[in-house]
């Protein structure tokens, strides 16, 4: 007998397996079909919910779409079933009932009818889901779903290891989607955001050893008529499945599509769809199960698909390259003071810029070049001249201490440790950075606590202490960073690298950055293949955060989100908006440590990650004449920006759904750092410095 209990079962099933999966489609009282789903090896998964359903909005209640018959066939595709699918016509239903004296609905035929088929292929642990489904008259529709999914329903429940939704959730444990961990209402609210938001189009869970994924096409005409719109596949996730009010975890697929953040969360459209005679909704998507957790759910879409090419840059890198030097050379340079920028005044200095001792070394004739030489020169023969070093903690400043400063430094970073490794957070004292948690506790709650600690608050210091080790050949530090190492090995969600102004345990790029670097530092320095293995993850957990698709005419190709939160509760919204300064950073301090990503993980191609992102953020480069940047915080550099002097500087922020970008402005030095490492990677070793 079938699981789940909801449905009136008709007492026949028809099966589709290849070893990997098995789907047992059922048979309701008056049609075929929801279906039943299970691992290789029997592991129940949950259940396909309908063959799509449409709610009108002249009927109080939803329609399913049922088959009289199921056809099965065979061949190169697999095992698969068709149907031909038509809306249950409620009238029919009360004709001969009690309720026909005094219920009567408008609608004497299907509202709509169609085909779906499931296809299982061969030894794939996938379901292959098609729905062509058309509408027979005008009608007004409150939605249309497709895929319908309850994970869980009428076995676990709601209980989960975790669940990805990328760019929008990551869940642990109990924690709810749509929760008020990391936001407040109404941002906390993201059932069914705009599609925009989302960055890898799939949404998984797993229980155990067992993950299942739903993707599909975000691209995909899921409906339009005539001239109007084009409505996208709307995605809609809840663990718990708190749309249904059931025991249960949805990921689900509808239209309408939430064209604004006006237009969000909306399950039941307002104002309802309109729908024309013979106008098609199309679905598209695949159910795959797998072992591991959702981030291998999401490594699995990655290694199946590929990486996306990087779209066509701005400019040719070596061009790039050149304007920032260019830009280093003039506006960026204050004679007599140093390198500085209008939107900081009064910071100019004898700063080395990171990125200049490789720019002369591959183009020694660089158009920029003369005039960066000397620049360089005069900083370095100054008293406050401070060198370039990756923004990675201490790490690349501890080989420049002095032997007093490493024993005191040294000795600082022991006395913060506890007994376990781990390292507090200490929000009023060395992580004080900005006022955001002080602020942020006294007009509602606290983000974190003193003495909470999360892994980006553990693994800075402790690749410090391997630093510090490696400087000194002290056995303690080195003692100290493997307490520490060991401590975060079960850790399995980034977090706490924005502590500054986001909830501490909310889940964030960065500390998977710094967690990528920590291990695969502390690989190279102990030859531990387990902290190869967690670097390798931590490389991998940087995937939910980065945009593997781009809407039409909206580029964002390897935009990347910085955290799945709010600041200070109400302040940014970091499910819409993109960052790039923390993905460009983790990379750039991979380059400057020596780190080769492409080798230490050949699976995922690094190489290619590491030339989106930069690609990507030549995008983000300020050009007054664009108009495409506002200031939110510094409004008095709107003027600047409007002169031309933060032209070559890069947002802080991007729309994901205006496509505009805002925040302050960043200087590219990390930009150019890794379109250095990427040029030099390309680059035949003859062809180097002889530009």
């Amino acid at each position: 007998m079938p699981k789940y209990k909801h449905a009136s079962y008709g007492n026949e099933t028809i099966r589709l397996e290849n070893g990997r999966i098995r789907v047992d489609v059922h048979k309701r009282l008056t049609g075929w079909g929801w279906a039943e789903i299970h691992a290789g090896d029997g592991t129940y998964v949950g259940v396909l919910d309908h063959l799509g359903e449409v709610m009108l909005r002249d009927q109080e209640m939803p329609m399913r779409l049922e088959a009289a018959h199921a056809v099965r066939s065979s061949g190169t595709f697999g095992e698969r079933l068709t149907f031909a699918v038509a809306s249950l016509v409620v009238q029919q239903k009360l004709k001969g009932t009690s309720f026909e004296q005094w219920i009567h609905y408008p609608f004497a035929e299907p509202a709509m009818e169609g085909e779906v088929t499931l296809t299982v292929p061969p030894d794939e642990a996938a379901l292959l889901l098609s729905f062509r489904l058309r509408s027979r008259s005008n009608l007004f529709a409150r939605y249309v779903r497709g895929p319908w999914v309850k994970f869980g329903e009428g076995d676990f429940g709601t209980a989960k290891t975790d669940a990805i939704f990328p760019g929008v959730e990551w869940l642990q444990g109990e924690e709810w989607s749509s929760g008020t961990d990391w936001f407040k209402d109404p941002w906390a609210q993201r059932f069914a955001p705009h599609p925009n938001k989302v960055a890898v189009p799939l949404m998984a869970i797993s229980r155990g050893s067992v993950f299942a994924a739903l993707a599909w096409d975000p691209r995909q005409d899921a409906t339009r008529w005539f001239n109007d719109r084009v409505h996208r596949p709307q995605p809609v996730f809840a663990a718990p499945n708190f749309i249904d009010r059931m025991n249960n975890q949805l990921m689900g697929l509808m239209v309408p599509d939430a064209q604004g953040e006006g237009a969000e969360n909306r399950v039941y459209a307002d104002p309802p769809l309109e729908l024309h005679k013979d106008q098609e909704v199309r679905f598209d998507a695949e159910l795959r199960i797998g072992a591991g957790d959702s981030l291998d759910a999401v490594v699995d879409w990655v290694k199946r698909h590929g990486l996306p090419p990087p779209p066509p840059p701005r400019w040719p890198l070596e061009q790039a390259l050149e304007r920032i030097a260019t830009a280093y050379n003039t506006r960026f340079w204050h004679e007599g003071k140093g390198f500085g920028f209008a939107q900081h005044p009064g910071a100019e200095g004898p700063h080395e810029p990171g990125f200049a001792e490789g720019y002369l070394r591959l183009f020694p004739n660089g158009a920029a070049a003369a005039g960066l030489r000397e620049k360089l020169a005069w900083c370095r023969s100054q008293p406050g001249y401070a060198k370039p070093h990756s923004r990675f903690g201490a790490v690349s400043r501890i080989r420049d201490m002095t032997p007093e400063r490493l024993a005191a430094y040294g000795e600082e970073l022991l006395s913060y440790q506890r007994v376990d490794g781990a390292f507090p957070f200490d929000p009023d004292g060395r992580h004080y950075m900005k006022d955001d948690f002080v602020v942020a506790r006294e007009y509602l709650e606290p983000m974190g606590h003193a003495g909470d600690t999360a892994l980006d608050i553990c693994v800075v210091p402790a690749a410090e202490l391997i630093a510090l080790w490696e400087a000194t050949g002290e056995p303690k530090y080195r003692d100290a960073a493997i307490l520490t190492l060991e401590f975060c090995m079960p850790m399995k969600r980034p977090e706490g690298g924005d502590f500054w102004e986001t909830p501490l345990r909310s889940p964030n790029l960065l500390a998977a950055g710094h967690a990528a670097l920590a291990y695969t530092y502390a690989f190279q320095t102990f030859g531990e293949t387990r902290y190869r293995e967690k670097a390798v993850y931590w490389l991998r957990a940087l995937l939910p955060f980065t945009h593997l698709w781009q809407p039409e005419r909206l580029p964002m190709m390897y935009n990347t989100k910085p955290c799945l939160c709010s600041s200070d509760w109400y302040f940014a919204n970091w499910v819409r908006d993109h960052v790039q300064w923390e993905a460009l950073v983790t990379f750039a301090a991979a380059s400057e440590m020596g780190m080769d990503w492409g080798a230490l993980d050949p699976e995922i191609d690094w190489h290619r990650y590491q030339e989106g992102i930069t690609v990507a953020a030549l995008r983000w480069m300020v050009d007054h004449r664009d108009n495409a940047w506002h200031p939110h915080n510094l409004p008095w550099t709107l003027e600047l920006y409007r002169s031309g002097a933060l032209d070559d500087c890069y947002a802080d922020t991007h729309n994901s759904v205006t496509g505009l970008y805002g925040g302050m402005v960043i200087p590219p030095d990390p930009i150019a750092i890794n379109l250095i490492a990427i040029l030099e990677r390309n680059m035949p070793s003859k062809e180097r410095g002889s530009t």
